[in-house]
């Protein structure tokens, strides 16, 4: 009987729990990211490298097929950039991009973030949230060619709604002045529709509660969104800045496909420049130019990132 008893006993007992060391743990989850890592490193990280090498020598696409003949030019090509007129024409063009679609497109989104969660008219909200967020998913390039046949000066639909109120529209793309702002509009108007959906989401996360303390302390709708509703989603709009602007300091289809970076390069975008330098096959210019570009954007990023942790 004592033997049965001690079995039954044993029996009874909880297994013992094994302890993963730290060591296979991330074992494990090296293996699951293994994919990502490899198609980063080959795709992204690799070219990445052999750009910023190739920035410090003088290559061109005829050196292609003898390597060895590649000269070393240190920081010469960086040096170039700074003289360059066009680049820094790109340069500014790019600055006054950002610096004008991105609070537009940021300003739009949340707009259409507190309209939505408000409740806007009697039809549903998914129709409202599908055609904002449609033109985002749309091809630029097809977005592009129909926005330059809507800013077209003789046939293009916008002049001909400005002729129904007598008002004589100029050629948007094709004016030094209109070109770039037009471009921007474009870029606001299919942008917007990814910054509504996440400030949309970051509003119906915020509780209740919090609008109703504010209403008992004699807040109005625009104290509520002051001290309430913005506060909650500065996390998002962080986001949606560093996203946007990552994207915004990037852009090239847009000019490239409406007016090839002109008239005069007024819509000539640091990317477009770098584009262009590659294709008359100034490999190691374009490389330096590409890098400069990227240690900018990161600089931007991170300097948004710790502001907005500051605040």
């Amino acid at each position: 009987m004592a033997i049965l008893t001690r079995d039954r006993e044993a029996a009874a007992a909880p297994a013992p729990v094994r302890i993963r060391s730290p060591l296979r743990q991330a074992g494990v989850g090296w293996i699951f990211a293994a994919p990502f890592v490899v198609l980063f490193a080959v795709f992204y990280l690799g070219p990445l490298l052999v750009g910023v090498g190739m920035s410090f020598t003088d290559m061109r696409s005829t050196d292609v097929t003898d390597p060895l003949g590649v000269d070393v030019v240190g920081v010469d090509n960086y040096l170039r950039l700074a003289g360059d007129e066009a680049m820094r024409k790109a340069a500014v063009n790019t600055v006054v991009f950002v610096v004008t679609a991105l609070p537009l497109t940021i300003g739009l989104g949340l707009a259409a973030a507190v309209a939505l969660n408000s409740g806007i008219g009697r039809l549903p909200a998914v129709f409202f949230r599908l055609g904002y967020y449609l033109p985002n998913i749309t091809s630029i390039i097809g977005v592009a060619v129909a926005w330059k046949f809507l800013l077209e000066p003789d046939a293009g639909l916008v002049n001909r709604l400005l002729e129904l109120v007598g008002a004589h529209g100029p050629a948007w793309l094709e004016n030094e002045s209109t070109a770039l702002p037009s471009i921007i509009v474009m870029t606001a108007w299919r942008s917007f529709g990814f910054d509504m959906v996440v400030l949309l989401a970051a509003l119906q996360a915020i509780p209740r509660e919090l609008y109703e303390a504010a209403e008992t302390d004699g807040a109005g709708r625009w104290a509520k969104f002051r001290s309430v509703t913005v506060p909650a989603l500065r996390p998002v709009l962080i986001f949606c800045s560093v996203y946007s602007s990552v994207g915004f300091m990037q852009f090239m289809e847009e000019p490239l496909i409406m007016t090839q970076g002109g008239p005069l390069d007024s819509t000539l975008s640091a990317s477009l420049a770098i584009f262009k330098q590659f294709g008359v096959g100034n490999y190691g210019y374009a490389g330096a130019a590409s890098t400069a570009l990227f240690t900018v954007i990161v600089a931007l990023a991170v300097l948004q990132l710790r502001l907005g942790r500051r605040r």
